[in-house]
């Protein structure tokens, strides 16, 4: 009894443990595709990389790459080939003997072969040397490199349009965040004004205008609410992220304040720009094509087996009873000794090419240059002015509590009221508007340099 107690505690307590791991979900268990409507600027980047249309074709292209070089050298590898055929004569051919009994007489007429014939080759052929297969074979390490630049590009211009899209909502975000204290700033001057009215110390007219500014400033929050629709369509988009998914996104203003500063001194390296690097991969693929066409003139040299089966009979029945079979092996010597003057063309066009995309990347680099310069006059203006347009809100601000203090003892008119909160509203929507362009011109300085990092 003892030992069926045991045994069947022992089968509660994993029957208790199985209920357990089954209803309560265990801490940090999620499931791969899971989703999460709430994402921060990183997360946004990270699903873009794995979603983005453009970024997933780019991978593809570089599959598709790589088909395409197993393609060219498969050339490499023997050639095997099966041809077979059957053939039935309806008239047997004829052919002309000397006549034996009488050589110096005419020849004569004898019918020759088999009504049914039928025949197998087997060919075996290998590859010794071919000026195609040794272009591929070169070409094999920038064919891929230049695949995987292709994806790199598509990735730096994604986390660059990710991350604008994803500031442009954010600071629309903060707008709307504006315009609630704005309304709630002029219902409390709205409601002060009317007071003033009531006790006889101010006209209608003060009140009335402090209404027509709460409704404007409701109908500012009405297009930035409408246009943060847009702003997020046009972010998912960016991201590859499906139009029917929820997307709200998570940040601190502060942190982004905080990493505006760009290092300005850095020396310009080409080196870095992805298009620099694949115009270095393009020149080293046009160099080969060009020792490809130099060295065109070489002679090709293939190893061959070949094994036939012959079959004949003036039966069809019994055709395959009997075989008459044949092999050889022997070397192949393929030359283009001459070809209408296509392979000297072919080498001049192809130093022209070279030529040409020498020319392409000192153009490039001058469009580097200028980029860079651009943004960093870009990023420098701008950051100037988000430090004046804090200071003005400092000013504004200031001026404001003063003029509705002054306003509330009668001294200053309401119009005087209605231009401090306008300089007050300016200076903050311009602020915003300021950031914004920081942000934006750092990562066109950051990608001008080739310091967008792909995690």
């Amino acid at each position: 009894m003892k030992a069926f107690d045991f045994f069947r505690n022992s089968w509660s307590v994993v029957y208790f443990t199985l209920f357990l791991y089954c209803v309560i979900p265990g801490n940090g268990q999620t499931t791969s595709n899971e989703y999460s409507s709430t994402l921060t600027l990183q997360q946004c980047i990270d699903y873009a990389l794995k979603n983005q249309p453009l970024v997933r074709q780019s991978r593809l292209d570089e599959d598709i790459n790589n088909r395409d070089i197993a393609i060219s050298l498969s050339g490499w590898f023997p050639q095997l080939s099966l041809d077979a055929g059957l053939q039935h004569y309806l008239q047997l051919p004829t052919s002309f003997f000397p006549n034996l009994n009488d050589p110096a007489g005419p020849e004569v007429e004898v019918t020759t072969g088999l009504f049914n014939t039928s025949s197998a080759q087997f060919s075996a052929n290998q590859s010794l040397y071919s000026t195609d297969l040794v272009f591929a074979s070169k070409t094999v390490r920038d064919l891929r490199q230049r695949a995987r630049q292709n994806t790199e590009s598509s990735e730096i211009n994604t986390v660059v349009n990710v991350s604008k899209s994803f500031y442009d909502v954010m600071l629309t975000l903060e707008q709307l965040d504006l315009w609630n204290d704005e309304i709630l700033r002029l219902e409390r001057t709205y409601n002060d004004a009317y007071h003033l009215y009531q006790n006889g110390l101010t006209d209608k007219i003060d009140y009335q205008q402090a209404m027509i500014s709460v409704n404007n400033a409701k109908a500012q929050k009405r297009n930035t609410e409408e246009a943060i629709k847009g702003k997020y369509s046009f972010l998912k988009q960016t991201m590859g992220l499906p139009p029917e998914k929820r997307l709200i996104i998570s940040y601190d203003s502060s942190s982004f304040e905080k990493n505006i500063s760009a290092d300005t001194i850095e020396t310009l390296s080409y080196d870095k720009r992805i298009e620099y690097q694949l115009m270095q991969t393009d020149l080293h693929l046009q160099n080969a094509e060009v020792g490809y066409y130099r060295w065109s003139f070489m002679p090709a040299l293939s190893a061959f087996y070949d094994y036939n089966l012959n079959f004949a009979n003036n039966s069809f029945s019994p055709l395959y009873n009997i075989n008459f079979p044949n092999s050889l092996i022997g070397l192949k010597l393929t030359l283009p000794i001459f070809q209408g003057d296509r392979r000297l063309q072919n080498l001049r066009k192809a130093h022209l090419q070279y030529q040409r995309l020498k020319l392409g990347q000192d153009y490039l680099k001058s469009q580097i240059n200028t980029e860079y310069s651009q943004a960093l006059a870009s990023y420098k203006s701008n950051l100037y002015a988000l430090e004046i347009t804090k200071t003005n809100i400092a000013i504004a601000q200031d001026v404001f509590n003063s003029v509705i203090l002054q306003y509330t003892q009668g001294v200053k008119t309401y119009l005087d009221v209605i231009v401090a909160e306008t300089d007050l509203r300016s200076a903050k929507l311009n602020y915003l508007s300021t950031l914004f362009q920081v942000l934006s011109a750092k990562l066109d300085l950051n990608a001008a340099m080739g310091d967008i990092a792909i995690n």
